[in-house]
């Protein structure tokens, strides 16, 4: 029986993507910085672990308390929107080191392993506003992008092992929690000169009849990108961002 481990589990696409796995017979370790146990059904295939993508301490433990593992996801992830001239660099540096340097870390830890077993899979969750510029997300999207751009090098790096890796790409889904999460990290909507900017973003990403992303599209994209061998490096996830991809 095959072990995934996914990062960001306490809700959103990651709690999702690991009932997905758990719900297919996959032994499932997942992850988030507090620890709930209520939140997964309870399983013999089930391990619920600590983990801050941010902490080199953390991600060592918790590689080494998982064990054996045979594909990892990394999901965690936090969001921000400013326009530029109003952004926090100590908000980009957060973004930035769990988005990107977070991913970065997590994949480092599993590789050894990956390689000496020539085998395994890492799937990073990244975005679709990587796949065109808006407005009020420059940090996040480019942090994100910069996830896409080092999946690319992993992916020609470790073919010869054996190892495979992929990015998925989901588009807007408001049956999550991330926007709320995020707003603590959103500002400058209402200053005078950006408030009609934000309007019209804000106005787009509330239209009921527009495509959107639902977690059964991210959780299909995971798996295909994890089980099937012969799955596309880029994995659009979400009717607006297949969309978007075709433009």
């Amino acid at each position: 029986m095959k072990t995934v481990l996914i990062t960001g589990c306490s809700s959103g696409f990651g709690l999702e993507i690991a009932r997905y796995f758990l719900e297919r017979d996959w032994n499932v370790v997942a992850t988030m910085r507090s620890p709930r146990t209520d939140l997964l059904p309870a399983s013999a295939r089930l391990r619920i672990l600590p983990l801050d993508v941010t902490n080199e301490a953390s991600i060592r433990q918790a590689i080494e308390a998982a064990g054996p593992i045979d594909a990892v996801v990394n999901n965690a992830g936090i969001g921000t929107a400013a326009p530029v001239e109003l952004l926090s660099m100590d908000t980009v540096r957060d973004v930035f080191e769990t988005n990107t340097f977070g991913t970065m870390a997590v994949t480092q830890a599993v590789l050894p392993q990956f390689r000496q077993r020539k085998a395994g899979v890492v799937v990073n969750v990244t975005s679709s506003v990587t796949l065109k510029p808006l407005p009020l997300v420059s940090a996040y999207r480019a942090s994100k992008a910069a996830v896409n751009s080092f999946t690319e090098t992993l992916a020609a790096e470790v073919a010869a092992f054996g190892i495979r890796a992929h990015i998925v790409l989901p588009g807007r889904a408001p049956d999550t929690r991330f926007g709320e999460n995020g707003h603590g990290r959103m500002h400058g909507f209402d200053h005078e000169a950006y408030a009609p900017i934000a309007q019209q973003l804000m106005s787009s990403l509330t239209d009921a009849s527009a495509p959107i992303t639902k977690v059964e599209d991210v959780n299909e994209a995971v798996w295909q990108a994890v089980t099937d061998a012969h799955a596309p490096f880029r994995i659009y996830a979400g009717a607006d961002a297949r969309a978007w991809a075709a433009e």
